[in-house]
């Protein structure tokens, strides 16, 4: 029973592995005259994209770095958009997907911060008043509070993305009967909209959470 359960967000599922394509799926479906006329979609995503970047502009001073995080949003969101369809596999449910974006930024912004602002870097281990007793102990939950944040952000977006998917799983299962299956549709209706908007939220949460780590460095 688990091993069907969980089988969905296994990669290596079949003779050929094809499950980490459906990271490109989403690519495949855009029309090309999209990328060359001006139309409404690319109006709204214009829209999306300067509004993400006046927001990411307050919140870091790193020269092109709201590029970065808004190519980040996009990847992400483009990750968690098919796999809300059925037999789709959801790559941004694995923890390698998601540790794969956060460990090199936060390795980024960790060896620039060190290098180029090292006494920024030390700042950031002792907040501002602290008394000296507590000094030692405050650098060691400061460090480790570094060291875990790449996990941290790979653990929400995978947990956030298998939750619904295994709720979806364990209630089809158990679902007898025609009475059952109607109100079962129901329910299902509710939690995909859920998953629509925990999709888009868990893509603007991991943007939004390493834009910040790069503003301490």
């Amino acid at each position: 029973m688990m091993m069907n359960l969980f089988s969905v967000f296994d990669p290596c599922t079949g003779i050929l592995s094809l499950n980490w394509m459906s990271s490109f799926l989403l690519i495949f479906f855009i029309p090309f005259k999209f990328w060359v006329i001006n139309n409404k979609i690319e109006l709204i995503f214009s829209k999306l994209m300067m509004g993400l970047n006046s927001e990411m502009s307050n919140l870091t001073n790193l020269k092109g770095m709201t590029l970065i995080l808004i190519s980040l949003f996009l990847v992400i969101l483009m990750n968690n958009m098919p796999g809300l369809m059925p037999y789709i596999y959801t790559s941004s449910s694995q923890l390698v997907f998601s540790l794969a974006l956060g460990l090199p930024l936060w390795l980024s912004f960790m060896i620039y911060g060190w290098i180029n602002k090292t006494n920024s870097m030390f700042s950031h281990l002792v907040p501002m008043g602290t008394p000296g007793v507590l000094m030692p102990f405050m650098v060691l939950i400061e460090t480790i509070s570094n060291l875990i944040r790449p996990g941290s952000l790979a653990v929400r977006l995978t947990a956030n993305m298998i939750a619904g998917h295994l709720l979806m799983s364990l209630l089809g299962n158990n679902t007898y009967g025609f009475m059952i299956m109607m109100y079962a549709m129901v329910v299902y209706l509710i939690l995909m909209l859920f998953e629509l908007a925990v999709a888009l939220i868990q893509s603007y949460v991991f943007m939004t959470l390493t834009t910040l780590y790069s503003s301490e460095v």
